[in-house]
């Protein structure tokens, strides 16, 4: 009985009788091709002690698709980053080279900001 209660939480009795058990697991999004994404290329200084990075935000889909993008970018323009929160995080004022590659692979992208 405990294997068929394990991925219900914070439940211990309920006298509703339309009662729904919450699940932990979390359903995986679907992955738009890239002519449908809608992506937004930025410079951001801010919290970050007057460093520059490149953030690509807008992004829809899955994480691994997320982090394999975000993981190409940083090795085209040689550099580090992250993905953190549905947004790739390039080092460094890379803006005009990452929407190049973004635009290069069918990504409809747009830079945000005047830098």
């Amino acid at each position: 009985m405990a294997a068929k209660n394990k991925n219900k939480i914070d439940v211990v009795y309920s006298t509703n009788p339309n009662f729904q058990f919450q699940s932990d697991e979390e359903e995986e999004q679907i992955t738009l091709p890239a002519k449908d994404q809608n992506l937004r290329v930025s410079i951001d200084r801010k919290q970050r002690k007057g460093k520059e990075v490149t953030l690509i935000t807008g992004f829809i889909g899955s994480e691994d698709d997320l982090n394999l993008l975000g993981k190409e970018l940083k090795q085209k323009c040689g550099v580090g980053g992250s993905v953190k929160d549905g947004e790739i995080i390039i080092q460094g004022n890379h803006a005009k080279k990452i929407l190049e590659l973004l635009l290069k692979q069918g990504y409809k992208a747009k830079q945000i900001g005047g830098n």
